[in-house]
């Protein structure tokens, strides 16, 4: 027990320290391209730090297997320059016993990667999406999805639309039962129109059998109202932007992603992706496990044989090999190729095997 607590306490010393170091150096070239994103916007420093710290969370989320794999090549680097493996081995500890400890740290740091950072990922890279998009075009615009309908919001300088819709086509270039709520700057509401239908074009929803009512003190709105055949609002909004506010699983936490799911179904969008995402989010623990697994493959041997420099690259590569195949399948789950559950789980549950497999017939023959 107590030489499992002591690689245990070496290998979590020495995630933290890699990941300290990676993140200010993600801190340092992302503050950079955030200077260079919005340098002619004249935004002042302290939004452009604001920025960067927003989007960090999101970057150390996507490298944190390349973290895990740099601190096990480290970990037993270490201990085989220092001989402890020849001792451990000497005592009797076999290599799998000694990766134990290190195996159910990181399979820790993926149960906490899943409950903790990834609402955190959630959160602030929404907020960065949205001070982004204020920066930018002057006003935001944001998605959001209900019992109640899909709802969006455009901005611009003169003011925001509220858009409520019951449903939509697949790919949202079409809202259905739709209402417009048009509000100006510090007037409130000044129009709202109700349509059968409202197609995004370039620069315009192109709304149809719609009917407007204006909003004004004093004024009878319902004696007011004008019917048209066809009607087009100008909009500030693109179906690249919508698809891909919708189409981000990792904007949505882990614990609402469920109720996510059920309303896009319900609001008429395909729920695949997000799906394939919240399994995979599962999965992360033992896609991480895997990964100490396979570094420590080609890791746990001494530095008097030769040959570090090569197997630290083949460590790295057949980790980045393993990063790519999990995408991969992930891609052609969302695509329907395969189904959800073999999308998410065959990819850690394979590398998990085979470093297993591996291992043994280096140890043992």
């Amino acid at each position: 027990m107590i030489l499992h607590m002591y690689f245990a306490r070496r290998f979590a010393m020495t995630f933290l320290l890699i990941t300290g170091v990676l993140f200010a150096l993600v801190m340092l070239i992302d503050a950079v391209e955030q200077a260079r994103k919005f340098g002619g916007l004249e935004i002042g420093w302290q939004r452009v730090l604001g920025l960067t710290l927003l989007n960090a969370p999101q970057t150390i989320n996507l490298i944190l297997p390349l973290i895990v794999i740099l601190s096990t090549i480290t970990l037993f680097i270490s201990l085989a320059r220092s001989s402890e493996l020849v001792v451990t081995r000497a005592a009797g500890r076999s290599a799998m016993r000694a990766l134990i400890a290190p195996v159910m740290v990181a399979f820790v740091i993926g149960v906490l990667a899943v409950s903790m950072l990834n609402p955190i990922v959630a959160a602030t890279g929404n907020r960065y999406l949205q001070l982004s998009e204020g920066y930018r075009a002057g006003g935001a615009s944001a998605l959001s999805i209900s019992d109640e309908g899909l709802w969006l919001r455009q901005g611009s300088a003169a003011g925001q639309t509220v858009i409520r819709a019951w449903r939509s086509n697949a790919d949202a270039s079409v809202l259905y039962d739709v209402t417009f709520i048009t509000y100006d700057t510090g007037n409130g509401p000044v129009r709202r129109i109700e349509a059968g239908s409202a197609a995004l074009m370039d620069g315009a929803w192109s709304l149809r059998n719609a009917k407007s009512w204006p909003l004004k003190a004093g004024q009878n709105a319902e004696a007011n109202a004008e019917h048209f055949a066809q009607l087009e609002i100008p909009s500030s909004l693109t179906l690249e932007r919508i698809r891909e506010s919708i189409g981000k699983p990792a904007a949505v936490s882990i614990y609402d992603l469920p109720t996510f799911i059920r309303q896009l179904e319900q609001a008429g969008f395909s729920a695949r992706r997000h799906k394939v995402w919240l399994q995979a989010e599962i999965a992360r623990p033992l896609f991480l496990m895997a990964m100490v697994l396979v570094a420590s493959a080609f890791t746990m041997r001494h530095t008097r044989f030769g040959g570090t420099g090569v197997a630290v690259l083949t460590a790295v590569l057949l980790g980045f090999g393993l990063y790519f195949i999990r995408s991969f399948a992930q891609i052609l789950g969302e695509n329907g190729q395969i189904p959800v559950m073999l999308a998410a789980w065959a990819p850690p549950v394979a590398a998990i095997l085979l470093a297993v497999g591996f291992l043994l017939h280096v140890e043992d023959g």
